[in-house]
C-alpha cells in the first residue's frame, strides 16, 4: 500500500480532518494534501508526527493489519542464511580477519582462485 493512501485512510477512519491535523502537527493543510496525493514524499520525522496526531504506532502507516508483521530471528549479525555461511567462510581464510581490506581482497581472491564453490555449511 502507498503511504499516501494509507495516511489518508487512517485519517478518515479516526474522523479527523487535515485541518485537525494541521493543528496537531503545526504541518500546513496545503502539505498534507500533497502528500495524500502522493505529490510529495513526507520524511520520517514529518511521519512521527503524523502518528503522533493519528493516534497510531508508526508501522501502522506502512502496514494495515492489527499487529506488526512477523519478522523473522536475526541470525548471526542480522544477515540471512546465505550471508551467515558466506562471513563464516571469510573468517577460514587465514589472516583475513587482522589485516586491512587491500589485504583481505587480495586473500579473498587467492582463496576463490583455489575453490569455486563454499563447502563450509
Amino acid at each position: 500500500m502507498v503511504i499516501a493512501d494509507r495516511l489518508k485512510q487512517l485519517r478518515e477512519l479516526k474522523h479527523l480532518s487535515q485541518g485537525d491535523i494541521e493543528k496537531s502537527t503545526g504541518l500546513l493543510r496545503c502539505y498534507l494534501s500533497r502528500v495524500e496525493n502522493g505529490h510529495t514524499v513526507p520524511s520520517i520525522e514529518t511521519l512521527e508526527k503524523l502518528a503522533r496526531a493519528l493516534n497510531v504506532p508508526m508501522y501502522q502507516i506502512f502496514y494495515d493489519g492489527e499487529k506488526p508483521p512477523a519478522l523473522k530471528a536475526p541470525t548471526e549479525k542480522g544477515w540471512d542464511d546465505h550471508g551467515a555461511r558466506i562471513a563464516t567462510c571469510l573468517r577460514k581464510i587465514p589472516g583475513a580477519g587482522r589485516c586491512c581490506s587491500g589485504a583481505r581482497m587480495e586473500s579473498l581472491r587467492s582463496s576463490r582462485s583455489r575453490a569455486t564453490t563454499c563447502h563450509c555449511g
